[in-house]
């Protein structure tokens, strides 16, 4: 379907690719992975046309079509967000044009022989097939379906772009890309604005997708689930895996273990060789020995070790200063923004030692609740700090807060205090700013490098409570695994907003789910946190399809007519009456035996697949059926006590 060529771009001097050639086949699903810098972005915009490279080429099979998502576009600010994604339509009324213009040439073509008639029929077979393709479903239903999927509310659609958010109007930019259908989509992080629940609704739309998928992401979880290869930019090459991120990771780690060694092996050699020359070169006698090692020494071809994503930052946060039991209150917390409420009467509590993930859909408010803890944003209620507390705060823009004219050393040189002065460099170094790098100038740095540089400015002083908003945005997958575990480490309290559920998992032992009247607090870790969402949802959707208010069956109850009507039957029909009810109750209590049976099942199964590792295909997709048909049991008993609960 797609066909790189010995691909070569330059910037400068610098090759960000050399000689690189790989296929996109029918149905692939492609994660782009590399270090920060590695150009993976790049490569996505010269895929979409966007981006001419200097030598080599990308060539489509005919008739391909190709959707591109970027990390930030324009938008149509006076559009309402369903008139933006209707505009993904437009192409059918392109497609309708050009199809009357071509029966109307072949219907008064002459020569039937030519290969002009022949390229006019092949043609209009693809519009033909691409009409059928845009025009599957109805057109309304796929739109509000897409929108609904990516979080907007029925009556977010009629609202124009320019009340949303970027990261909303991403969305939209993205519900485009997907409503149109193309043939290769190329997304550029498409998580990054989205919300938990949301990842997992475009999870399963591009698992199903019928066209091929090439995606950059920094969501390990993500690429797992959606992808089933891997292909590696490190030092202008590529490197092409038949799996997904996980095995992909071992793999690569076991490629780099081995050049590692070999690399050992040679410098040794060329050490040893060195130590040779040294003794025999200046001997007359021995002068042309030395001089042919000397040669060989030159056409020796140098192994040089791949960077390699494991490249790992070093991060290590200062003990926590002592402070009191309570870290913060709040009550009665509230925020409005003129006639648009984000939500009222909050109330909240978080103890020394607390480890919190704030969770809740894009637009509710998270990041506003942060500003406000911070004192940035003025608000409705109170908060009372406690004893001793010292906040260390990373914004969503923290990033964007530097000072584009320092340079990476001035930006911790200027704010380090104490002995930490002292090791700057070391401290930089250990964030992978060695050598020039310091002396860059921050404007000049890519968006992983700000990142990891206003994650360094935390490490400048001990704070016993850190608040964090998205401190994963723009780092690579490994150092997200590093702060993640340098997190983990920490000993003071933490309150982090992520939409990232594999850094949340095991890093966070409570939930709070903002939602626009309360607070809810759900104890337990990410993992446990959508599952009950999930399982709360189907059993509200069951309540209302069964008419039952709860999904778990209750006792059934012989209606009060019953003993009334009675009197008016013959006693050998009351006695079948007594009889039948009697069946039927032992047939429910049965079914509620059953029921609770599956539900355990059901119970134990949800461990299995929270535990599960998705790069053994063979295995999950098993774990995955059996719980399938678990669900399918109980929900088939939930259908039969339902009946019977009808006819009692």
């Amino acid at each position: 379907m797609v066909t790189v060529g010995n691909l070569s771009i330059f910037f400068g001097s610098r090759a960000l690719f050399a000689g690189v050639g790989f296929f996109i086949g029918p149905r692939e699903r492609i994660g782009l992975v590399g270090k920060n810098g590695a150009g993976k972005s790049t490569l996505l915009k010269t895929l979409a046309g966007i981006q001419k490279p200097n030598e080599g080429s990308v060539a489509l099979a005919r008739g391909t079509t190709v959707g591109y998502l970027a990390q930030e576009m324009p938008h149509a600010e006076n559009r309402s967000v369903y008139e933006e994604a209707a505009s993904a339509f437009e192409e059918i009324q392109r497609m309708h044009d050009r199809m009357d213009e071509l029966t109307q040439i072949i219907s008064t073509h002459e020569d039937y022989t030519s290969d002009d008639y022949s390229k006019k029929l092949e043609e209009m077979e693809f519009v033909s097939h691409r009409l059928e393709l845009l025009e599957g479903a109805n057109i309304e239903e796929k739109i509000e379906k897409v929108l609904k999927g990516l979080g907007f509310t029925h009556s977010d659609l009629s609202r124009p772009l320019r009340e949303f958010s970027g990261g909303w109007k991403m969305r939209v930019e993205l519900g485009k890309i997907l409503l149109q259908n193309p043939d290769l989509l190329l997304l550029d992080e498409p998580t990054n604005h989205l919300d938990i629940e949301s990842i997992g609704w475009l999870e399963e739309f591009l698992v199903d997708y019928p066209g091929s998928i090439v995606l950059i992401s920094h969501d390990r979880t993500f690429l797992d689930h959606v992808t089933n290869r891997t292909i590696e930019i490190s030092k202008g090459k590529i490197y092409d895996y038949k799996f997904s991120y996980s095995k992909y990771i071992v793999q690569r780690s076991e490629e780099i273990e081995r050049q590692e060694a070999a690399a050992r092996n040679q410098q040794k050699y060329i050490d040893d060789t060195q130590k040779l020359i040294d003794k025999f070169r200046a001997k007359n006698n021995k002068a042309s020995f030395a001089q042919s090692l000397i040669k060989k020494l030159d056409k020796l071809d140098r192994i040089e070790v791949d960077e390699f994503e494991g490249t790992r930052v070093r991060i290590q946060f200062p003990p926590a200063p002592h402070a009191g039991k309570v870290i913060l209150e709040g009550s009665g917390l509230g925020k409005a923004y003129g006639d648009l409420r984000l939500f009222r009467g909050l109330d909240m509590m978080i103890s020394r030692g607390d480890k919190i993930a704030l969770l809740g859909k894009n637009g509710v408010g998270k990041s506003t609740l942060l500003r406000m803890i911070m004192r940035q944003e003025a608000h409705e209620g109170e908060f009372k700090g406690g004893y001793s507390v010292n906040v260390g705060y990373y914004a969503q823009n923290q990033s964007d807060e530097l000072d584009g004219n320092k340079t990476v050393f001035e930006t911790i040189d200027d704010e380090a205090v104490g002995e930490i002065r002292k090791g700057v460099r070391n401290l930089l170094g250990s964030f992978l700013f060695s050598g020039d790098d310091v002396d860059k100038k921050v404007k000049v740095l890519s968006g992983g490098e700000k990142a990891r540089l206003a994650l360094c400015k935390l490490l400048l002083q001990p704070y016993n409570f850190l608040v964090l908003d998205e401190p994963t945005n723009h780092l690579d997958l490994a150092s997200k695994d590093v702060l993640k575990e340098a997190l983990k480490r920490y000993d003071g309290t933490l309150l982090v907003v992520s939409h990232d559920r594999d850094f949340l998992d095991g890093l966070t032992h409570t939930i709070y789910e903002i939602m626009p009247d309360r607070l809810r607090v759900w104890p337990g870790g990410v993992k446990d946190f959508l599952r009950e969402k999930k399982a709360e949802s189907i059993a509200a959707f069951e309540a209302n399809k069964k008419g039952m208010p709860d999904a778990r069956p209750k006792a059934v109850e012989v209606p009060k007519d019953h003993a009334s009507s009675a009197s008016t039957l013959s006693r050998e029909e009351q006695k079948e009456i007594e009889k039948q009810r009697k069946k039927r109750e032992q047939q429910v209590q049965k079914l509620e035996t059953e029921i609770a049976r599956a539900e355990q099942e059901i119970k134990r199964l949800d461990g299995v697949i929270a535990a599960l590792d998705y790069s053994d295909t063979e295995k999950s997709q098993a774990e995955l059926h059996r719980y399938a048909e678990a669900k399918s049991q109980l929900d088939a008993l939930y259908a039969q006590w339902s009946e019977m609960a009808e006819e009692s």
